[in-house]
């Protein structure tokens, strides 16, 4: 089997998913995801820009994996995680609520904000609660759970669960639209799973043969793998340094201590790997996109 990008990387995520002239690879993922009645399916997608201004000095600078607009207005951030940072929830509200806000204008009433829904794919155990692979919250009355509004919606998707659920043969790709795509995101590293899905797209569902031979040709774009090298490396190092900044934690026996350890790890990972991007050629806002570093903070590493 050919080596294939590993779409679990944000970057080759979101060069799938993400990318203009692939809305209908998006769309048909978005009608698995959000389950849409066939009279309610979503035929066109917009790709809004992943990257929301800062407001203020202060203000952390928000980059969305895939951010899109769909027919009526809704708004739809897909993120992919591989590494736990415990700290989803506060992540995803944060996150949901700059999509949310963006949308108001000048003179423009509360009752036009649209839907506004987070996906958070992660290639880790999140939810202890359930045993469930895909999880959707909204806001409901805490006793007799009627729904207060449909304008909040956020899916945690969990890959490591899906593929308990696939290995026993409780999810079958076939029947199940989401089961598919969530298993796409597999397939680099399952030969099984790619040819399963291989036959589903000759067989019966072109988008995803679109998006499988997609997926085959940036595998092959000398410029994609770059980036796509140095995006994963970033990630294993970040990886490492979250191991090493919970061991730091366990020893001192402070959640404070490991907070600290974590984001002075990740930091020192991140500027290792935009130097030696640096290195290789890349320019500022490729470099700045891949590791959400600033101008100012690229320019410091080249002047080393």
């Amino acid at each position: 089997m050919r080596k294939r990008l590993d779409l679990r990387i944000d970057f080759a995520f979101k060069a799938l998913f993400g990318t203009h002239g692939n809305e209908s690879i998006l769309a048909a993922f978005l009608n698995a995801a959000l389950r849409l009645p066939d009279n309610q399916k979503i035929t066109e997608v917009t790709l809004l820009d992943p990257q929301f201004n800062k407001e203020n000095t202060e203000d952390k600078k928000s980059i969305l994996d895939v951010h899109a607009q769909l027919e009526d207005g809704s708004r739809v951030n897909v993120e992919i995680q591989v590494n736990n940072k415990h700290d989803m929830e506060k992540r995803t509200l944060y996150y949901w609520s700059r999509m949310y806000t963006s949308q108001m204008k000048e003179g423009m009433d509360y009752g036009e904000l649209c839907r506004t829904i987070t996906i958070n794919i992660v290639d880790f155990r999140y939810l202890s609660h359930t045993p469930g692979y895909h999880s959707i919250f909204q806001l409901y009355e805490t006793e007799e759970k009627f729904l207060l509004t449909d304008t909040l919606e956020i899916h945690f998707m969990e890959l490591p669960k899906l593929l308990i659920k696939w290995r026993r043969g409780e999810v079958n790709p076939r029947e199940n639209q989401l089961v598919r795509w969530l298993l796409l995101l597999e397939a680099s590293e399952d030969e099984e799973i790619t040819q399963v899905l291989e036959e589903i797209a000759m067989q019966e569902d072109q988008t995803l043969k679109k998006a499988i031979d997609e997926w085959e040709r940036v595998s092959q774009d000398p410029e994609v793998l770059l980036a796509y090298e140095a995006r994963r490396k970033a990630l294993l190092d970040e990886k490492s340094a979250l191991k090493r900044a919970e061991k730091q934690g366990e020893i001192i026996g402070e959640k404070r201590g490991k907070k600290i350890g974590e984001k002075i790890g990740e930091k020192k990972a991140i500027m290792k790997v935009a130097l030696s991007m640096i290195q290789k050629g890349l320019d500022n806002e490729t470099i700045a996109e891949l590791t959400e570093l600033t101008q100012e903070e690229i320019e410091q590493l080249r002047r080393q």
